[in-house]
C-alpha cells in the first residue's frame, strides 16, 4: 500500500476551473499516466491488482483559461477514481464554485486506458473518453465532452519528463486543445512511513476559442452600431507554472501547491493581468 502511495502522490492535486466552456485541465487521470515513475512495473508485479482513489481539492481563486472574471471565489472539486493493473481506468469528478447559481457546475465521467512502452519503459500513452453532464443545461454552446490522447517521455532515473496532449472537445463547435507540460521529480524526503516531493511544471496550453471580433461599425442617427461575429481562433491561450509539495503517508496523500497564470490575448483581447492561487489537495487509497 505504501508503495502504491509512492507512485501515486496526489493524482488529482490540482483540477482545472471550468463553467460552461471546455475543462482546460492541469493535471488529471490521463497526464498522471504519463509522469508516473514506475507504473509499470508495479503492475506487473500484482497482476491483477485494482484500487479506487478518492481525492478533494481546494483551490483559493477560480480563473478560466488563466483570465480574471471579475468574480472573487474559491472552488472545491472531489473526484474518484478506479484504476487496474493492465491500464483501464475510469472516474467521475465535479467542480462547485463558491459564487456561482447553481454552484455544482459540472460532473465529468471519464474511462480510458494507458501503457509504457520501450526501452526501460520510459515512454509512455494515453487514450480517453469524457462526458459532461451540466447542472444548468439551457445555455447555448455546451460541450458534450472530449476525446482525449497524448503521450511522454521522462529520463530513467524519473526525475525530469516531458507530456504532449491534445483535447477535441464535442459539440456544435469543432474546438480542441494541445498541451505540451514540462516537470521535474525532486526528492526532499524518503524514509519508511514519510515521503516528500517537490514536482515543478511549466504547461503551455494552445489551441482554438470561440470569441467575439469586431467585425463592422455602423454610424445611425449619431450613434455608434458596433457589429461583432463569433471567430474560432487558433493561438496560445495560456502560460502556467504550478509549484507543489506533495506528502504522502500510510493511505493519505496530501498537496500544498502555488500556481501562476500567463494568460495570452486571443481576439480582442487586451491588458490582461496575470494571475494566481494557492491549492490543497487530500487524497485516501483503497486497495480493491
Amino acid at each position: 500500500m505504501k508503495t502504491i502511495l509512492l507512485y501515486l502522490c496526489l493524482l488529482f492535486c490540482t483540477v482545472s476551473v471550468f463553467s460552461q466552456e471546455p475543462p482546460s485541465p492541469k493535471i488529471d487521470i490521463d497526464e498522471f499516466l504519463l509522469e508516473d515513475e514506475s507504473l509499470d512495473a508495479l503492475f506487473a508485479s500484482l497482476i491483477n491488482f485494482n484500487f479506487l482513489y478518492i481525492s478533494v481539492n481546494y483551490n483559493t481563486d477560480t480563473y478560466f483559461s488563466g483570465r480574471d472574471i471579475d468574480v472573487d471565489q474559491y472552488n472545491i472539486s472531489p473526484q474518484i477514481t478506479y484504476m487496474h493493473s493492465k491500464g483501464f481506468y475510469a472516474s467521475i469528478s465535479g467542480i462547485y464554485y463558491s459564487e456561482f447559481i447553481p454552484s455544482w457546475d459540472i460532473t465529468t465521467a471519464t474511462i480510458g486506458y494507458g501503457k509504457s512502452f520501450g526501452k526501460d519503459k520510459i515512454w509512455r500513452y494515453y487514450t480517453s473518453l469524457s462526458g459532461y453532464f451540466y447542472s444548468e443545461n439551457n445555455i447555448e454552446g455546451l460541450y458534450k465532452g472530449n476525446v482525449n490522447a497524448g503521450f511522454g517521455i521522462q529520463n530513467k532515473k524519473r526525475t525530469l519528463g516531458t507530456v504532449l496532449s491534445g483535447s477535441y472537445y464535442l459539440g456544435d463547435n469543432a474546438t480542441y486543445q494541445i498541451i505540451s507540460r514540462a516537470y521535474a521529480n525532486l526528492e526532499l524526503l524518503k524514509t519508511k512511513k514519510h515521503h516528500l516531493k517537490f514536482r515543478p511544471q511549466l504547461s503551455i496550453y494552445t489551441g482554438t476559442q470561440i470569441v467575439d471580433v469586431l467585425s463592422s461599425t455602423t454610424f445611425l442617427d449619431e450613434t455608434i452600431e458596433e457589429l461583432y461575429t463569433q471567430n474560432n481562433i487558433f493561438g496560445l491561450i495560456n502560460t502556467q507554472i504550478n509549484l507543489p509539495l506533495q506528502y504522502n503517508t500510510n493511505s493519505f496523500d496530501f498537496e500544498l501547491g502555488y500556481n501562476l497564470n500567463f494568460p495570452s490575448e486571443i481576439g480582442d483581447e487586451s491588458n490582461l493581468k496575470n494571475t494566481s492561487y494557492f491549492n490543497i489537495g487530500v487524497s485516501y487509497l483503497i486497495d480493491l
